[in-house]
């Protein structure tokens, strides 16, 4: 689906290699950013400008920040992240690949950005997040983020009462129309093709819940640019002003293929993600994940938290590194005495 751009003020490189390179720069990035830069490591982080929740109006559910824009949010990062010594550059990552270590076996990367212009870093942290993707149903993408929604904790309340409706991708799309039905007693739940076992349709039944077999055609945009309803295959206009679905989410790795980092698909169509063990960590020494990248239902909150984490865990590691480093010069000096 299309992505919106946000513009912003970019720094200027340094001279000569930095501790930690973030590519990616939301909730995640900038928060492991934040955690580096305020233990006096030299970092950059590198945004594209294309925010998966770029067309929300406000970041919902999160403590202190609730009904924050999102833009607001990340430029109020930016921000902090500059105050204490780091840079932000504004640009797209097209190739990112280990070289040469150090002597002590210290790892080094350098990462190239699509203007040609290159860094050098100890560490990278990827925190690119993800891609949405809508199912192909005509007229649906052009109300993504507004009449159509996929989170019921990111958008429920907002959307609280109206008639909503459930476009059904699979079997988690049960569990998604229930959760929104705690939102509305208004609910139709298309099933657009997916099985639904009787036990099922008597527990959707039971909470009102109307089912309709009948296939989709389109979705509708009513006269004030919002949804109408959706058009079945039998001509019928099933009147709606919201609709839920849950997209495929694949996490965004354009540039990273130099860094041989794993992936895997989850159940039921769910996505693509990058993997991760603790605080991060990946199987590729030097290189952290965090945010949707790895975690693809991570809310924002989440995501910064999760930065965070990896952030302090790559400082606690340049520490041990740095102490590393230092000894085997001191017994460099002392042999040479």
């Amino acid at each position: 689906m299309p992505e919106t751009t946000t513009a912003y003020a970019t720094d200027t490189l340094p001279d000569g290699p930095v501790d930690t390179v973030v590519i990616g720069g939301g909730a995640a990035g900038l928060n492991g950013a934040l955690m580096l830069a305020r233990s006096r490591r030299s970092v950059i982080v590198i945004d594209g400008g294309t925010p998966r929740n770029a067309l929300a109006q406000a970041v919902h559910g999160l403590l202190g920040l609730d009904g924050t824009p999102p833009a607001e949010l990340l430029e109020r990062g930016r921000e902090e992240v500059r105050h204490y010594g780091g840079l932000v550059i504004a640009g797209e990552v097209a190739s990112a690949a280990p070289t040469i270590p150090s002597a002590e076996g210290d790892p080094r990367f350098t990462v190239t950005l699509a203007d040609g212009r290159t860094l050098s870093a100890r560490r990278l942290l990827v925190a690119t997040g993800l891609r949405d993707v809508l199912p192909e149903i005509p007229g649906l993408a052009e109300h993504w983020g507004r009449g159509v929604v996929h989170c019921p904790y990111c958008h429920g309340w907002e959307v609280r009462d109206e008639p909503i409706g459930v476009l059904a991708v699979g079997p988690a799309s049960v569990h998604h129309a229930l959760l929104f039905r705690q939102l509305t007693d208004d609910l139709v739940y298309f099933t657009r093709g997916t099985e639904l076992d009787e036990d099922t349709r008597a527990r959707l039944g039971a909470r009102d819940v109307r089912v309709v077999d009948t296939p989709v055609e389109e979705v509708v945009k009513a006269d004030d640019g919002g949804v109408a309803g959706v058009r079945l295959a039998d001509g019928r206009l099933v009147s709606r002003r919201v609709l839920a679905v849950a997209t495929t989410m694949r996490a965004r790795t354009e540039g990273l293929d130099g860094l041989g980092l794993a992936m895997e698909d989850l159940p039921h169509g769910m996505g693509r993600r990058l993997v991760s063990g603790m605080a991060g960590t990946t199987d590729v020494p030097g290189v952290w994940v965090a945010g949707n990248a790895t975690d693809l239902t991570a809310q924002v909150g989440a995501s910064a938290a999760a930065g965070a984490l990896a952030g302090s865990h790559i400082n606690a590691l340049l520490a041990t590194a740095d102490a590393e480093a230092a000894l085997a010069a001191a017994e460099n000096r002392a042999s040479r005495a």
